[in-house]
């Protein structure tokens, strides 16, 4: 089972730059993808049901903000849009689908690097969060949460640690958060447990200021957190960079996983 993990930045601009050309060719049973900047009547067949895919999308109120979406193979036997927080749901962060005794989940957390002001909205979105996560894992079913969590958990996670230890993705409150996840939720960072020394490979997100991703002075923001059973059970994963299709790159773990 393969499943992919891409913040488009735009869904409409990751089509003209052919990223639905290089979807269809992965073969993935789940997409998870973040950022839509789109509404639901701004999305054509194309984009809700490429190549017989299912398609289930979180769009947010606000125009060209936001937005989240789950592609399967397979139809799913349910599908969620929000975690039952207003705010939060109201900026189109959140969609699970259930296949089998399966759930696979699109999440898009927020920024905080544009003003103090989103910083104190992240903030309260991680403390939103923290009980949906431990409640999911008490459910019993397999799941792998994919998205732009948009928190470098350490320091391996991007390539100019010292100088952003007092910006947002990087703060020391964020990372005791994503530990707290892993240590204390019980949740299991996939790709670490692949690439526990991975350094530059593992960046999913450059800067367009300046010549970050030609440097490869990158972050990773991006990830597949999971329940143990299915995490244990991961056995290839890898950033696409060949090509470019936003600012992020794609994340594609592989599972030996059966329902």
């Amino acid at each position: 089972m393969k499943i992919i993990s891409a913040n488009l930045n735009g869904i409409r601009s990751a089509a003209k730059k052919h990223f639905f050309e290089w979807m269809q060719k992965q073969e993935a049973d789940f997409i998870c993808v973040q950022e839509l900047k789109a509404q639901e009547a701004d999305m054509t067949a194309a984009l809700l049901s490429p190549f017989g895919y299912y398609g289930h999308f979180h769009y947010a109120e606000k125009k060209g903000y936001s937005g989240t979406g789950v592609y399967s193979r397979t139809k799913p036997d349910s599908a969620i849009t929000g975690f039952g927080n207003v705010e939060f749901d109201a900026e189109g962060r959140y969609v699970q689908v259930d296949v089998g005794g399966l759930s696979v989940i699109s999440v898009y957390c927020p920024s905080g690097s544009s003003s103090e002001e989103r910083q104190q909205a992240k903030f309260r979105f991680m403390e939103a969060f923290m009980p949906h996560l431990v409640k999911l894992r008490k459910t019993g079913r397999d799941i792998v949460i994919c998205g732009d969590w948009n928190i470098a958990h350490k320091e391996i996670d991007l390539k100019n640690w010292k100088s952003n230890q007092k910006n947002s993705g990087f703060l020391p409150e964020e990372r005791a958060w994503m530990t707290a996840v892993f240590d204390e939720a019980g949740w299991c960072d996939v790709y670490r447990m692949l690439h526990p020394e991975a350094t530059g490979d593992a960046y999913t997100w450059w800067s367009n200021r300046g010549q970050a991703w030609a440097n490869n002075v990158g972050w990773r923001i991006d990830y597949h957190i999971a329940t143990s059973g299915i995490a244990a059970t991961a056995n290839n994963a890898s950033v696409y960079k060949d090509e470019r299709f936003s600012d992020h790159a794609p994340l594609i773990i592989s599972y030996d996983w059966a329902d």
